[in-house]
């Protein structure tokens, strides 16, 4: 999706950037891959009021978001690109060859119609999911696992992504925004390039994107950093 940049007719107008989501689907969500998300009202098991302000709001559906990509040698074809109220990111619907249905997250420069794959020593292309082992140094990746089988859990916000800086034994070495390197099991799965940036009043950068989703080692890290510094 293209961001949208306004002449300075105003003050407001000359820093808004918005997304065009010309290209969004604008029916309800499949219906197969949803379910009620109750809202709990900042209310505890005991119905105490224990964060104020959370009632009210519009109704939403919970996406079943398959964050693990299982569905190995079967192409898929990407059949919409959806808007989630659940995350930042934009969500892809995609269709097998067996005719069965299932949401990835959608990354940059995908369309309808595309071909995505999952596999091992598969095309290195948006949307494709493979084992770190046999993705090069250098690319930029999203949906990283952490342990081979767990699922994506690093770089799933818009936006965000890391890059595999090197390889040190059975592990792939990869780069967060911030500079600093992890660790990952090459048996991991990840899938190809940046995700689809959602924005909704201000632009998020892809360092602020990042911050949110440090691992508590590198949380602890830059305390050390900065206490250092004082």
């Amino acid at each position: 999706m293209a961001l949208k940049t306004f002449k300075p007719y105003t003050k407001s107008t000359r820093g808004t950037i918005l997304v065009d989501r010309t290209g969004l689907w604008k029916g309800k969500p499949f219906k197969s891959l949803v379910s009620p998300k109750n809202a709990m009202k900042g209310r505890n098991n005991n119905g105490h009021i224990t964060s104020i302000n959370r009632a009210g709001g519009h109704k939403k559906m919970y996406r079943h978001v398959d964050f693990y990509r299982k569905k190995f040698d079967m192409e898929a074809t990407v059949e919409r690109i959806e808007y989630d109220p659940n995350r930042s990111c934009y969500i892809m619907l995609v269709k097998f060859e067996d005719n069965t249905h299932a949401y990835f997250l959608a990354p940059q420069k995908i369309k309808v119609g595309d071909k995505v794959e999952s596999g091992s020593k598969k095309e290195i292309k948006v949307g494709n999911c493979m084992p770190l082992q046999d993705i090069p140094v250098g690319i930029n990746i999203h949906n990283v696992e952490i342990q081979p089988g767990g699922g994506g859990k690093i770089a799933r916000a818009a936006g965000s992504s890391v890059t595999i800086s090197g390889l040190d034994g059975n592990y792939s070495l990869i780069k967060l925004a911030l500079k600093l390197e992890k660790q990952v099991d090459q048996d991991g799965w990840v899938e190809d390039l940046i995700l689809e940036v959602l924005l909704k009043t201000q632009l998020i950068t892809h360092m602020e994107v990042v911050k949110e989703n440090l691992l508590e080692e590198d949380i602890q890290f830059h305390l050390q950093d900065n206490l250092l510094k004082v």
